[in-house]
């Protein structure tokens, strides 16, 4: 896998969230519907480079089998690349084999084109269950992202020279793992963390402390040679408000600025992870956008430069209607899907409408106006064949 500067790194959405959760529909479990039109908006998204792994839990799927259904959606509803199943070795391995399915026989054997999260349990355990879902992927040359999952005071230090000391030996040794199993095995250098509020012993995210701890972190990757997987839009707010993206940008923007290769957790993140919000996730893609032109850096060509320009204008006068800035009038700047950049009388007039209600329209919009990616109609077949036997293979279980 080729993995790129942190002026194009990929983002994924959220992951994990057992709820979701918009404005019409409030609060409530994930469902196998959810997770798809989770799947949809990353497809539709432009700023989005892959579609996630457990983008929701879709709760009205037994647990043995819901991992089928969830690669099986990533393969047929997104062309994007995504992450497979860590709960258990075999259903790692399920993953590995639907991926297979998707390309031509033996590709995977040279070429990684799935990955796996799998989380230390901090501090300091790699327990059975995710050095397994990791031995599965590692054997198989795919990708390993190795996490720690430190919540300053409860599974680390609530210093941040300690916490940070505990998460790189704990995920270089999740790294050493991958290579004993298979050498040059793909993996990806994981971080996961934040802080509490150590009076009530609740998680809190999108702080100050774990931001300055991921600028420590992406130095510590770059010496070990290897690519990061960092932050995200991480929030404790309950709704898709002001301290929700608040929150999320001193996340993201600690993301960027540490050199992630890999930002899972990118959009839709809101209650500590608990849900998946519809509006927060096209919030969060929104911003997404911006950041491309943030990374994008500060272009000095003689063009930019735009030395013309103060020829023509000259003092006094404005820069509107000259050559240089017709010729890049549709491209100078980075133009927001969501926000609303008219004068007052006209956002009034038309409902005076705010972020989290504009964010509504737009992902029902998004969502009517999806397009399923081509795909072979003899590989979606056989994905969903593979899907039908192992279901009748696998009991239902519920845990």
């Amino acid at each position: 896998m080729t993995w790129r500067s942190a002026a194009t790194a990929w983002s994924a959405p959220a992951y994990g969230s057992p709820f979701v959760m918009d404005l019409d529909r409030g609060r409530r479990y994930g469902t196998i519907a959810d997770f798809r039109d989770f799947v949809r908006l990353a497809q539709s998204c432009p700023w989005m480079h892959h579609s996630g792994g457990v983008v929701c839990e879709p709760t009205d799927i037994p647990v043995s089998h819901r991992h089928l259904d969830m690669v099986a959606a990533h393969l047929t509803l997104s062309d994007r690349p995504f992450l497979g199943a860590v709960t258990a070795e075999k259903r790692a391995e399920d993953s590995i084999e639907l991926a297979r399915l998707a390309f031509a026989p033996g590709f995977l054997d040279t070429h990684c084109v799935i990955m796996g999260n799998v989380n230390v349990n901090s501090p300091l355990v790699w327990d059975g269950t995710m050095t397994g879902a990791l031995r599965a992927y590692a054997a198989a040359g795919q990708g390993v992202v190795c996490v720690p999952f430190i919540l300053g005071g409860a599974m680390g230090p609530v210093t941040n020279a300690g916490a940070i000391a505990q998460a790189h030996a704990e995920t270089l040794a999740g790294c050493a793992l991958a290579q004993l199993v298979r050498p040059g095995a793909p993996v990806v250098y994981g971080n996961f963390l934040s802080s509490m509020a150590l009076r009530s012993g609740s998680p809190t995210f999108g702080t100050p402390e774990p931001a300055l701890g991921s600028l420590v972190v992406g130095q510590l990757a770059r010496r070990a040679g290897l690519p990061l997987r960092c932050s995200g839009s991480f929030t404790t707010s309950k709704l898709p408000d002001a301290q929700a993206m608040q929150e999320s940008t001193v996340s993201m923007m600690a993301a960027v600025n540490c050199g992630a290769n890999f930002v899972l957790h990118a959009a839709g993140f809101l209650d500590g992870l608990l849900s998946m919000s519809y509006e927060k996730f096209v919030l969060d893609c929104d911003f997404l956008g911006a950041l491309h032109s943030y990374l994008g850096g500060i272009d000095t060509s003689d063009e930019a430069l735009a030395l013309d320009a103060f020829r023509e204008v000259g003092p006094g006068s404005h820069f509107f209607g000259c050559a240089h800035t017709m010729r890049h009038y549709e491209t100078a700047f980075w133009d927001s899907d969501l926000a609303d950049n008219r004068n007052w009388e006209s956002w009034d007039e038309d409902g005076g409408l705010d972020a989290a209600t504009r964010a509504n329209v737009r992902w029902m919009r998004l969502l009517a106006e999806y397009e399923v990616p081509p795909i072979d109609p003899g590989t979606a077949e056989a994905i969903s064949d593979h899907v039908a036997r192992r279901k009748a293979e696998l009991p239902e279980c519920w845990h």
